[in-house]
Order: C-alpha cells, then sequence, then structure tokens
C-alpha cells in the first residue's frame, strides 16, 4: 500500500514553483568597485579576479532618488495651481494623481503650449485674480472671528480691531480690505456678547468674502471677566442687527 502511495504522489510537490508570482521591477543600483582591478597588457590574459575586487560601494540608488518635478499645462482653472492655459511645475505624484488623471491637465508638448493658450484679453475677464484667491475666500468663510474688545472702557469698533483680529487668528489682511458694516458698532454694551455681524473682506480688489464676528467683552480685572464659554464659534449666535447679519456696504468702511 505504502508503495502504491509513493508512486501516486511521486509527481506531486509541496512546493511547486507555479505557485510563486515573479513581477519585474525597474530598481537600478550604481555601483563602484572599492579595489579596482588592474588593467592587463594588450594581447595577454586578463590576471585573475580575487575576493577584494568583488566588494563594491554604492554610488546611487534611483529608488531614493529624487524625481525631478513634471511640467503640465492646466486645461482648465485649478484653485491653488493656477488658470486655464499656464504652464506649472509639480510633483509627479501630485501632477498625476491630482490633475492628469482627472482631466485638468495635459502633458507639456509644443501642440498643447498652442492649444490651451488663453489671449490676453480673455485673460483680463478671468473670474478669479490668482491661483489662491478662491481658496483664501473659502478660508474667510469657514472662520468664525471672535472681535475681543474692552469691557471697562467706551469704544467704537473699527477697521483696526479687525484687522489685529484676524492678525491674531492667524490672517494678514490690510484695512483698506476691511469693509464694516454701515450701523455703527459702539459699547461696552453686554446686550451685544456673543452675538453675530458680518464684515466684508476684499482679495486683490476682486474677491469678497463674507466673514463672520462675534463680539466678546474682556476685562483687565480677573474678577470682572465673563465666563469663559467653551468652542463658543460653535455655539448658535443671535445677528446683531435685525433678523440676519447686517451686511455691509461698499461706501462705508469706517
Amino acid at each position: 500500500m505504502l508503495a502504491t502511495l509513493s508512486r501516486t504522489y511521486s509527481g506531486v510537490s509541496l512546493c511547486s514553483a507555479n505557485q510563486f508570482l515573479t513581477q519585474q521591477t525597474r530598481n537600478t543600483f550604481i555601483l563602484k568597485r572599492r579595489t579596482p582591478p588592474k588593467l592587463h597588457k594588450k594581447n595577454q590574459k586578463p590576471d585573475k579576479l580575487r575576493g577584494r575586487h568583488f566588494v563594491y560601494d554604492l554610488v546611487e540608488d534611483t529608488n531614493i532618488k529624487k524625481k525631478p518635478n513634471l511640467e503640465v499645462v492646466l486645461t482648465s482653472f485649478v484653485d491653488g495651481v493656477g488658470s486655464k492655459g499656464d504652464i506649472v511645475s509639480l510633483k509627479p505624484h501630485v501632477a498625476y494623481n491630482q490633475l492628469l488623471l482627472p482631466g485638468l491637465a495635459v502633458y507639456k508638448t509644443p501642440e498643447a503650449v498652442v492649444k490651451y493658450a488663453v489671449p490676453e484679453q480673455d485673460k483680463q475677464k478671468e473670474l478669479h485674480s490668482s491661483a489662491h484667491a478662491a481658496r483664501t475666500v473659502s478660508k474667510l468663510e469657514e472662520i468664525v472671528l471672535a472681535v475681543v474688545m474692552n469691557k471697562d472702557h467706551p469704544w467704537v469698533l473699527e477697521r483696526w480691531h479687525i484687522r489685529a483680529s484676524l492678525r491674531k487668528a492667524g490672517y494678514y489682511v490690510p484695512e483698506e480690505a476691511i469693509t464694516l458694516p454701515e450701523q455703527p458698532i459702539e459699547g461696552p454694551d453686554l446686550l451685544k456678547q456673543g452675538k453675530e455681524f458680518i464684515c466684508i473682506v476684499t482679495v486683490n480688489n476682486l474677491e469678497k468674502a463674507r466673514l463672520r464676528c462675534r463680539i466678546h467683552h474682556w476685562s483687565t480685572e480677573p474678577s470682572e471677566r465673563l465666563p469663559y464659554v467653551a468652542e463658543h464659534w460653535l455655539q448658535p449666535a443671535e445677528p446683531l442687527f435685525g433678523a440676519t447679519p447686517a451686511e455691509p456696504t461698499e461706501a462705508k468702511k469706517d
């Protein structure tokens, strides 16, 4: 019986070579002999290589070598990258995954540059002043700006208050780009605490962002300070003027 089983499974191997996956990889290693062999004379047999001749030093590994940027031509406006017809240079994986695959760009060729070139008169009609303008507007409209005002002394809200609050939040905005509501905001007035109003921030004299602002009173005396509200920007707020937050007018910026 053992002889029969041996003949039956004699052709079966537990480690069949067909089960292994062989795949070619594009790896290149540039090596240099640590001890180069001596040159032999003409028409003479080369000397036998010794063990020291097979010791190599790694000069370059293409797997970790930084690949050069890839130049592509944009076929449409891409927020944060550029406008149609612009030639941009990006990292290969960024250009391929975010631009070439979605069809927002093509490889840079003389034909593509001519095909997607935008005339000068059409460039002046662009809806965006720069590649990052739309993203800047989106970021400004996402935040709820805390405008900290004095609780002990009278004040009138001015543009530099908004500029200082934006700078504290990590945004630098010039005063001339800020438009306050038409109705003046004066204090201290605890009835205005936490209420919301809208300021307009103009980006590059073209795009306009609606900035949500809330008044927060602050006192230098610790005993006079209002209780802290955790994550106050997530709490619902009443409008400071009327049923909805007041919209500023372009004519009045002070």
